[in-house]
């Protein structure tokens, strides 16, 4: 009988020899696969940051950020004694807050209710349709709203007429009803994906929980209330964290696709003001000096909102 030990196979990523730190053969695939991704990011995420210095200077394009003039917090004081501003900023909060208080609370909802459906392939068209909205772009979108909306011949306004009896509404074109059809049609749009992503949190609960707790005698909303909510409040957490990381973005596709000068006292939020001023305008300094300021409060509120919930619901996102 051969007593001698079985060949030992080694892996390509472990067929190193001992004290040997070469990388494996293999594992240069891997990095050269990964290179487009991050040569990528290095263009359009990293690079741009030099840009900052731009906040603080008199920017002109034809000297360059080594011979413009240095101005110092001069943009941010225009940025907080300009009326537009302040308007632009209270405006950008407001949305941002509706859109992120009701694209967290409807998603759970609906995946609650979703998640009681018996019948897989009913559960699964509606999981679709829902789902789709995501996909289209708010060039198309944009389109489809104003068609929709309009005061004229738009569907929803002969619903208004016939129906109702009531006089047309400019959806679009009243500061007040383009902040409620810029909330509504970001939720029609997004909620999906978040179904999407508390069913797959709701998969993952353990069934024995659920007949433990009948044998115990809960009923359905308990079960709800302490087993399946319990289950996704890290979901929850970090998908609150996410959207606070945007709370000063609001959407700008979304706004600049339906906003007109009609509602720009209502509607107009930060990213839209950037444009107009920086590009539009040409005022590069002070538009960065806004982008700045942008992203240095999210970055406060992200870091808050993380602390908050780990205080609260002891959860860690990193």
């Amino acid at each position: 009988m051969d007593s001698r030990p079985d060949r030992i196979v080694r892996s390509p990523l472990t067929d190193v020899a001992p004290g040997r730190r070469r990388l494996p053969k293999i594992m240069w695939s891997f990095h050269a696969m990964l290179l487009p991704a991050v040569v990528l990011a290095f263009l359009f995420q990293y690079l741009p940051m030099f840009g900052v210095v731009m906040s603080f200077q008199n920017f002109k394009p034809w000297t360059g950020f080594l011979h413009s003039d240095w101005v110092g917090l001069e943009h941010f004081r225009t940025m907080f004694e300009r009326n537009d501003s302040k308007q632009v900023i209270g405006n950008t909060f407001i949305i941002a807050s509706l859109k992120i208080v009701f694209i967290i609370l409807i998603p759970v909802t609906f995946a609650l209710l979703l998640n009681e459906v018996g019948r897989m392939a009913f559960k699964r068209t509606v999981q679709t349709l829902v789902y789709l909205p995501h996909f289209m772009s708010w060039v198309i979108l944009g389109g489809i709203l104003v068609d929709l909306l309009s005061p004229q011949s738009g569907f929803v306004n002969r619903i208004v007429q016939d129906w109702f009896g009531l006089q047309p509404i400019f959806f679009l074109g009243n500061g007040d009803w383009f902040r409620f059809t810029v909330v509504v049609s970001h939720i029609w749009k997004e909620f999906g994906f978040g179904t999407i992503i508390y069913l797959a949190a709701l998969a993952g609960v353990n069934p024995n929980l659920y007949e433990a707790a009948e044998v115990d005698g809960a009923n359905r909303w308990q079960q709800t209330l302490f087993i399946t909510l319990p289950a996704l409040v890290p979901i929850i957490v970090v998908c609150t964290t996410l959207e606070l990381s945007n709370i000063l973005s609001a959407g700008f596709d979304q706004i600049f696709n339906l906003y007109n000068p009609m509602v720009y006292d209502k509607g107009d939020i930060i990213d839209t003001f950037v444009y107009r001023v920086g590009i539009l305008d040409g005022q590069m300094s002070f538009s960065a000096a806004v982008g700045l300021f942008k992203s240095v409060v999210s970055f406060a509120l992200v870091v808050l909102v993380y602390r908050i919930a780990y205080k609260a619901a002891n959860y860690r996102i990193f």
